[in-house]
Parts: structure tokens; C-alpha cells; sequence
């Protein structure tokens, strides 16, 4: 059984798992579910991540659960060179997860390798959430997930899957049915309700303003710093628009921009869009249906005064080169 291999490999280590730098609610399940099972092997492992957990979303699943996930700023000294990192939901080199001082030696991601790397361990499957993943641990280690284990990782599939209707594959619909059972129906629904802040409501305003439609593109973009995490919803909404099928959405963050890309159409791939239309400026990737990438903001200011205007015109000319059915009507 290759998951016993996992817990054989940490078993008397100093472990860590660590999340992409901005961890949404499949990375946050999936890390915690995989901290609650190597409990039951009697090994213990932090949390970490380097950015901020920035929606409500995210928030308040820390706060239901009780989980505690420690920025690396909060940790410096404490990890050391020889203590053991498991990468969940991330890769290395993936462009959105920070090298920090130990030793990746695991990965469990459901994401294409947008660069290769060697671990001692690895389950990269291209999956709906990285919790599906997780989910079967659960199964083939005959461990029965807490009840709050169980509702977090049911809530990071919904969530990545956008309810079941984005990127969903018969291995997401098996492990949700699997922890289906187990799962609080009540703290599922209090996890759900009320996600949205009044400030994200400029978010959605200056984006719709914003808006422009090349064929069956939409393009948009945010002057100022938005989370993450409301970057991917507003691509989503975007997509929901009957005349949209491929979505390009970026907004300000202190240090660079946030890349979304969103694609409806069977022969265009959101992540390798993603990866051409940020390659030179910084990393992007992802699935085929959705995708995202960051940009460092010194690479994106070369561009001169007119940045998101220069932004556009580069992606909609990788767009007319490569995929210019997303241009027409």
C-alpha cells in the first residue's frame, strides 16, 4: 500500500506540511486532514504557509475547526534544515509556494508539474481537489476520519469543484460519497453561508467596470490589492456569462499580480494559457478548465505607465496566436 510508505517516511522526523503560499479551502482541508491522520500513526506536524489567509472564507474554517496553520514569519528559527516538508495542494517550483529551510521530501498535489522535481514521495494526480486525494488516504489506511476532518475535506471539494460543476472527475464523486457519511451536515452549511464581505463588493464593481469581450473572452482587471481567493470567484462569475468561455482576470497585491484564468472550451488548456501569457513575467499553470499565475511587480512595471492596458494586449496577442478560436464570435 503506497500511502503506508508516507508514514514510514516520517515516522521520529521533525514534519511540516506546507500549503501554497495563499491557501484556499482545498489547501487548508487537505492539509489539515493529512496532519489528523499522521496523528493516528502517533507523528505530529505543523501547519505553514508564507502568505496571509486572506478571504472570509478561509477565515472561518480555521476558526470552525480549530485549526492552526502558522505563517513562516511567525516560525523563523523554528523549522530547521533537517526537519521533513510535506507540499500539499503545491509543488515545488509551482510558482505560487516559497522554499522554505527544510527538506521537501513529499509532495501530494492535484495539479499538472509545471517543473519537474524529485521527492522521495509523490502523488501528483490530476483530480477535481487535492481533499479527494487526501480523502482516499483515509480509505486505504482503514482510518475513520473525525467528523471534522470528514466536513473539511467534503468542503475543500465543493469548494475547488465549485459545487461539484468545475474540473470534477469520478474519483472526487467516489471520495465525496465516501466521506459523505461522516461529515457534519450542520458545520458543512455554517462553512458555507455568508462568504462574502461588503468589501468585496468594490472587488466586483471596479471588475465589471472594468470588463472588456473580445469574442469569447472576457478580460478584466483590479487597481488595487484583492485576496486571492476573490480574484478565482470573479473569474468564475465571469464565466457565467453566456457569451463568456474563456476568462483573463489579474489584480494589484503588494509585492506583484494575481493571474486567474477561466476556459469553457475543449481546446484550450487555462493552464498552458496561463503558463505562455506569464512566461518571462513570472509562473502560471494549472488545470485545464481553471489556472492561475503571479507576476512579481517589477516585471509587470517594465511594461511602461499604461501597465493593465500593456497586460491585455500581450495576452489577447498570445490568444490570437495560439488559441484564435477564443477570439472570435
Amino acid at each position: 500500500m503506497e500511502q503506508t510508505k508516507l508514514v514510514e517516511l516520517c515516522k521520529g522526523r521533525s514534519v511540516w506540511i506546507q500549503t501554497h503560499n495563499f491557501p484556499d479551502p482545498d489547501a487548508i482541508a487537505s492539509a489539515f486532514a493529512l496532519q489528523k491522520l499522521l496523528e493516528r500513526f502517533g507523528i505530529e506536524a505543523n501547519l505553514c504557509h508564507e502568505g496571509e489567509i486572506d478571504k472570509l472564507s478561509s477565515g472561518k474554517m480555521l476558526r470552525l475547526l480549530g485549526i492552526q496553520m502558522n505563517r513562516y514569519c511567525e516560525i523563523v528559527g523554528r523549522m530547521q534544515k533537517t526537519d521533513r516538508i510535506i507540499l500539499v495542494d503545491s509543488q515545488k517550483e509551482g510558482g505560487n509556494v516559497t522554499d522554505l529551510p527544510g527538506n521537501e521530501f513529499a509532495v501530494i498535489d492535484h495539479h499538472p508539474t509545471v517543473r519537474e522535481a524529485v521527492y522521495e514521495y509523490a502523488d501528483i494526480r490530476i483530480t477535481g481537489a487535492c481533499a479527494s486525494l487526501i480523502a482516499e488516504y483515509y480509505k486505504a489506511l482503514d482510518v475513520t476520519p473525525s467528523k471534522e476532518t470528514a466536513t473539511a475535506l467534503l468542503y475543500g471539494i465543493r469548494m475547488d469543484t465549485l459545487q461539484l460543476s468545475r474540473g470534477v472527475t469520478e474519483f472526487d464523486i467516489q471520495m465525496y460519497a465516501y466521506l459523505f457519511p461522516y461529515a457534519d451536515a450542520a458545520l458543512l452549511k455554517q462553512l458555507e453561508s455568508n462568504n462574502m464581505e461588503l468589501a468585496d463588493l468594490r472587488a466586483y464593481g471596479a471588475a465589471i467596470e472594468n470588463i472588456r469581450i473580445y469574442g469569447k473572452t472576457a478580460f478584466s482587471y483590479l487597481d488595487f490589492a484583492c485576496p486571492d481567493a476573490l480574484v478565482a470567484i470573479l473569474s468564475d462569475f465571469f464565466l457565467s456569462i453566456a457569451e463568456v468561455e474563456v476568462v483573463i482576470l489579474f489584480a494589484g497585491r503588494k509585492d506583484g499580480y494575481k493571474f486567474s484564468f477561466r476556459s469553457e472550451q475543449p481546446d484550450l488548456n487555462a493552464g498552458k494559457l496561463a503558463e505562455l501569457c506569464l512566461q518571462g513575467w513570472g509562473n502560471g499553470g494549472g488545470h485545464a478548465s481553471m489556472a492561475g499565475g503571479f507576476a512579481p511587480k517589477e516585471a509587470i512595471q517594465k511594461q511602461g505607465a499604461k501597465i493593465y492596458e500593456q497586460v491585455q494586449e500581450h495576452c489577447i496577442a498570445v490568444l490570437r496566436e495560439l488559441y484564435p478560436q477564443a477570439l472570435s464570435t
